[in-house]
Parts: structure tokens; C-alpha cells; sequence
């Protein structure tokens, strides 16, 4: 595989108060060996040593704007869309290479490999289900207020939202296809305050998110169909910013 990123900074080696990044990644993979195993005259499924190998296209875009209010006072916001795409050699993206979304860095209303693709959702009794929850289009946004609050102790208080999908659509995983009708509906939505406490050279973090909008059938009507204030709860630790 190959790939390239490109990472254009604003204020690279300077302190200002608007702070603008903008970084896009491309990759490919299997294409060379593709072309070698044509010339050895393999068609159909190609095989190098035996095994069968990936060929996909993947490329994403991560925008990040950051103002400074007053001292230490920040809007921080950060938009991610992404896509890939299997052809020649593969029907799918190899799993490693797939999107996921939620968790401490992401929408933090929803832990980790919670979300999508889509609308889908696991059946509940299904333990290993969150290992489906992955997808070939990414869409995410986050928007978050940063203070202090007394020394090195900071606040934050943040909205996120987005989701994942299918660009093929997949039956066992039912809803889980990009769909212009069912777009809106399918993005997460979640809020949420959180506490940040500087040593200097790490940045020790809590997350509490509060979930308002899941894309799945929660059983409730609405907008907010999150089933209690108590489950839309999600709580979250980490080392350093979320972006």
C-alpha cells in the first residue's frame, strides 16, 4: 500500500488567536501487486504466496478551526469525512481499514463502536455485535468551548454528532447504507461538559456526554429518542485533547 498526508497549519511555530488546520490523507493498496500477478497471467481472484491480497482506495479530510475568545478561553471545532472503496481483488476493505465512531475522541455521548453504520443496530443478545459496527463513508463534527476554571484545572462543554455507513449496501446489516432520505435521521447527536487538568506535558481528561439523538429505533418517537436521561449518559477518561 501506499499513501500520502498533507497537513496545511496556520499558525505552525506561532501563537495566535485563529488557528485554522486542514490535513487530507489518500492511500491505495494492491495495485502493484495486481500488476505483477496479471504478468504472471493470474485472472479472477489473484493470490501472491497463496494468499488472496486487499485492493481499495481510501481517502479522508479533517478541517479544524480554533479562536481564542480571551486568555485561555478557546472555540475549538473539527470537521472528518471519509470514504473508501474495494474493487479489482476485493469485495470489501479489509476490517483494520474500515471507520468506526464514538468513544473519548469522537461522538462521547456513545462509547466506542457503538454507532451505525447507519441506522443498523445488533440484536441485543448478540455479545460480539459491535465488531459490525463499521463502515466505508465517515461523517463527523464536533464543536467544544474550552475555560479555566482554577489553575491548571479546565472546563470544557461540547456538541458532537455524525455517524458512519455503507456505500455498498449489505443485507445482514439492514439500514446501515448511505441513503439521502434517511441522511438527517441518521446522524448522532450528543452534548456534553467535561473536565481537563494540565501537567504540563499531559492533559489529563473527563468526558461526561450526554446522548440526545441515537439513529437507531430506541422504541421512543421524536427527536430526542434516547430511552432515559440515566442511559444517555456516557462517561469517558483520556489522556490529552479529543482534537
Amino acid at each position: 500500500s501506499s499513501s500520502y498526508t498533507y497537513t496545511y497549519d496556520t499558525s505552525y511555530g506561532r501563537e495566535v488567536d485563529n488557528r485554522f488546520i486542514w490535513q487530507f490523507m489518500g492511500m491505495s493498496a494492491g495495485n502493484i501487486l495486481s500488476g505483477i500477478t496479471s504478468l504472471f497471467g493470474q485472472h479472477g481472484e489473484k493470490h501472491i504466496f497463496g494468499s488472496s491480497f486487499s485492493q481499495f482506495v481510501k481517502g479522508s479530510a479533517e478541517m479544524k478551526y480554533y479562536h481564542r475568545f480571551r486568555a485561555e478561553h478557546w472555540l475549538a471545532t473539527r470537521l472528518f469525512i471519509g470514504a473508501e472503496h474495494a474493487y479489482g481483488n476485493s469485495k470489501e476493505v479489509p476490517y483494520s481499514e474500515q471507520f468506526y465512531i464514538g468513544g473519548a475522541n469522537s461522538i462521547r455521548a456513545f462509547t466506542i463502536r457503538s454507532l451505525g453504520p447507519g441506522s443498523y443496530i445488533p440484536a441485543k443478545d448478540d455479545v460480539d455485535g459491535y465488531f459490525d459496527q463499521t463502515g466505508t463513508f465517515k461523517l463527523e463534527a464536533n464543536i467544544e468551548y474550552r475555560f479555566p476554571i482554577w489553575g491548571d484545572l479546565h472546563g470544557a462543554a461540547f456538541v458532537d454528532a455524525g455517524n458512519i455507513w455503507l456505500l455498498k449496501k449489505d443485507p445482514k446489516r439492514p439500514g446501515g447504507e448511505l441513503d439521502r432520505k434517511t441522511f438527517l435521521k441518521d446522524i448522532a447527536l450528543g452534548t456534553g461538559i467535561g473536565l481537563r487538568y494540565d501537567i504540563g506535558m499531559l492533559v489529563l481528561r473527563g468526558d461526561l456526554g450526554i446522548g440526545i439523538h441515537a439513529p437507531y429505533d430506541t422504541g421512543k418517537k421524536g427527536y430526542y429518542n434516547m430511552t432515559s436521561f440515566k442511559n444517555s449518559l456516557a462517561f469517558h477518561l483520556a489522556i490529552g485533547y479529543p482534537f
